[in-house]
């Protein structure tokens, strides 16, 4: 799997009903929103996209769209590992509408996705591998049901071990879009999905002026790479399982 998503909606009615009948929206009114989403932030317009392009933009890039008793983003800054942690100023956004937020990563395996009503957090899930259940508030919705009744297995990874979770939370996390958003990334689209190549969205760079934000993730980037062990490579064997190769090739 592939799919990466930083997603942000706040509706007051069918999030897949807005993004259906999406048209481009008034980029005063949007570029007002992001500065209202980003205060202190620098924000230049930097051109139009659209949803299936945009679904994960790079750091510092946000995409939005302002639509009939609807706004959504795609900007990395808004998704959180653990989502009852929202920042208090995007809870007012949608104080009086329905915030849903999803967030997957295939580098990871990782996956959130939270939906608050009326400015209460209803549902909150933050699943990885490696930290497994990071948050899990609220009820499960019928979506997610046959995932944690075991419907849902993985098999074996490359390595041959277990995953380390019952289910692998990409593929809930498709589901989880489907569900909130109306749309997928991978997988085969039902005939009600919403196209997000005919979503317009407006582009937008998002700089810290202070340089702050640009260090952190330097320095993250340092840590990560010194904590990482040498390369490891396998080799497919007849029986199809995969074995290590040495360092001398064997």
């Amino acid at each position: 799997m592939g799919a990466k998503t930083a997603l942000f909606a706040v509706t007051e009615g069918d999030l897949r009903r807005a993004l259906r009948g999406a048209v481009r929206a008034d980029p005063a009114e949007v570029l007002a929103l992001v500065r209202r989403v980003h205060p202190g932030y620098e924000v230049t317009p930097i051109g139009d996209g659209w949803l299936g392009d945009a679904v994960y933009p790079p750091d510092d890039i946000s995409y939005a769209t302002a639509l009939a008793g609807t706004v959504l983003f795609c900007d990395r800054r808004l998704v959180h590992d653990r989502p009852s942690q929202l920042p208090a100023h995007l809870l007012r956004l949608g104080a009086d509408r329905r915030i849903v937020m999803h967030g997957m990563h295939s580098g990871s395996d990782g996956l959130c996705f939270a939906v608050w009503e009326n400015g209460s957090l209803v549902r909150s899930l933050s699943i990885s591998p490696d930290g497994a259940i990071g948050e899990n508030i609220g009820e499960p919705y019928d979506f997610e049901r046959p995932y944690w009744a075991g419907e849902r297995p993985v098999g074996s990874t490359l390595s041959g071990d277990r995953y380390p979770l019952p289910f692998h939370p990409l593929e809930l996390g498709e589901d989880a879009l489907r569900a909130l958003f109306g749309f997928i990334v991978e997988g085969r689209p039902d005939p009600d999905d919403v196209d997000p190549q005919q979503v317009p969205l407006l582009g937008f760079r998002v700089a810290d002026s202070t340089g702050r934000e640009p260090a952190e993730r330097d320095a993250t980037m340092k840590q990560l790479l010194q904590q990482m062990g040498p390369p490891r490579r396998y080799r497919m064997m007849p029986d199809g399982t995969l074995q290590e190769i040495g360092d001398t090739g064997r």
